[in-house]
């Protein structure tokens, strides 16, 4: 390593944030990266631990020792060759990435974990401002033909690695940009979407095409997550005109509530609230929009989505909000003996609760409250573990005002109506049935059909789809031309 023993004379930096009250008055991204002398220090943190579980704790499996290094070597260029290898988007899950990697750390065994999601957050910033990232276009061509159905993560690094070994690949989208639920899902104050464009821009130059607004069968008929497409093509059309098939869609099927009152005006899932701010965001105008000024807002759910409900309300103006989570408060500090080197259940605070969110643990919603059919409040009530598991406390029924409520208790699936249009057969989740195997991986039940990502395991993590996204392109090449170079 570069400094052997950097983790015993330098402490963990964080990254900063703007002040809150500066930062609710926009949607811009508010986090103040390391300097690259403060990246050197960090860098210098990591340990010459011998077995890095960093690297088998991040999904896309970065080669986080090595990066390190070659930063505080102030080898920046090759650092980014180091990180490029393998993955696409260093840029996306450098901010928005929950950071596995750092709960794996050996160094998380008794100290502050190196901050690797930092530092891999200033390599891909520094990356852009020297114009280190160009297109890699193929070589060859291979006649070959591609349709990949669905713009998120999953879907743009298949693609992209795809049309860098010389396939024609095309990329359809049902809403009127590319990203999927990253455009349409994540605030911008989380990520703006000029990432996601430079990088379109990127992988047009590298052969990929983008069409835009286009439905494939019905998918997104039963489901609660934006739809503005203005022309569909069949799965028969596709299968017809391409080689092979990729669906990369997202977990669309959002977990419902239904309770008394779930029809009152003014309940809505996460997922028809955030996309509209982003689509306003953009520059667009929107009728009908779901606001959360002078309100009282209340989120069910404890997750990110939820978070980002709670971040959006305050900008825009909610009179208060309060956070519901079913399971008890986790504690604050994690057992990491106990633990170590996976992901430990610990008490999580975002910048958004930060921001202004009361947060209600171990609560449960019995139903909702209104008046001309129009929300004015939620009845909840306490629970406790009891023989293994939650059970209601006799008496603690009360009513909390609300005159908006977001459900963000997660999505149980993607929506069937895609994969029975493709005669895809489904597992007991209601997933694509395919497996991960070397080979033949991520191949489903119907001919030259492949998926991954939410489409296949279901909701997770940006790094998780494109880790799917990479091996998925393989299996592709594989089945196009035999053998393939790709990594997986």
């Amino acid at each position: 390593m570069g400094k052997v023993t950097g983790f015993m004379e330098y402490e963990r930096l964080e990254e900063g944030y703007e002040p809150i009250a500066k930062r609710v008055k926009n949607y811009r991204e508010f986090v103040i990266g390391l300097s690259t002398d403060q990246a050197k220090l960090q860098s210098a943190r990591c340990m010459d631990c011998g077995t890095p579980f960093c690297n088998s704790g991040c999904p896309v499996n970065n080669i986080i020792p090595d990066f390190n290094e070659l930063v505080f070597r102030d080898d920046w260029a090759n650092a980014i060759t180091v990180l490029h290898s393998t993955n696409n988007f260093p840029e996306f899950t450098g901010r928005i990435c929950p950071a596995p990697c750092e709960a794996a750390c050996t160094l998380n065994v008794n100290d502050d974990a190196v901050g690797i999601k930092s530092i891999e957050h200033a390599i891909i910033d520094r990356a852009w401002s020297e114009g280190w990232v160009k297109p890699q276009k193929a070589k060859h061509k291979t006649g070959k033909t591609v349709a990949v159905v669905g713009s998120g993560p999953a879907g743009m690094a298949a693609a992209q690695q795809l049309a860098r070994v010389g396939h024609s690949v095309t990329v359809f989208e049902k809403n009127d940009r590319i990203g999927g639920l990253l455009r349409y899902g994540i605030p911008d104050f989380k990520m703006e979407k000029t990432h996601i464009d430079r990088r379109v821009t990127q992988m047009e130059a590298e052969g990929v095409v983008f069409r835009t607004g286009v439905l494939v069968a019905t998918m997104g008929s039963d489901s609660k997550v934006t739809n503005w497409a203005k022309e569909s093509i069949s799965p028969d059309e596709l299968k017809a005109q391409f080689d092979a098939v990729l669906l990369t869609g997202g977990a669309e099927a959002s977990r419902d509530l239904p309770v008394p009152g779930r029809d009152l005006a003014g309940v809505h899932f996460a997922m028809e609230f955030l996309p509209q701010q982003n689509k306003v965001n953009a520059g667009d105008k929107l009728k009908g929009q779901i606001r959360a000024d002078g309100k009282h807002v209340v989120v069910i759910g404890g997750g990110d989505t939820g978070s980002d409900c709670v971040g959006t309300s305050n900008r825009h103006g909610a009179t208060s909000v309060t956070q519901f989570e079913l399971m008890p408060q986790p504690p604050e500090v994690e057992d990491r003996p106990m633990t170590w080197p996976y992901w430990p259940i610990k008490l999580r605070t975002s910048s958004s609760h930060e921001e202004g969110c009361e947060r209600e643990f171990a609560i449960a919603t019995k139903e909702f409250l209104g008046e001309k059919g129009k929300l004015t409040g939620v009845k909840t009530v306490r629970l406790e573990w009891q023989n293994g598991k939650m059970v209601e406390v006799a008496g603690s029924e009360q009513v909390l005002k609300a005159d908006l409520v977001f459900l963000a208790m997660g999505f149980v699936a993607p929506v069937a109506s895609i994969l029975d249009a493709f005669g895809v057969t489904k597992d007991a989740r209601g997933n694509a049935k395919a497996s991960t195997e070397a080979t033949g991986g991520y191949q489903t039940s119907a001919a030259k059909v492949f998926a991954a990502g939410d489409m296949r395991r279901g909701q997770s993590l940006v790094v998780w789809a494109i880790r799917e996204g990479r091996q998925a392109a393989r299996s592709v090449d594989e089945f196009l031309m035999g053998v393939s170079d790709l990594p997986r």
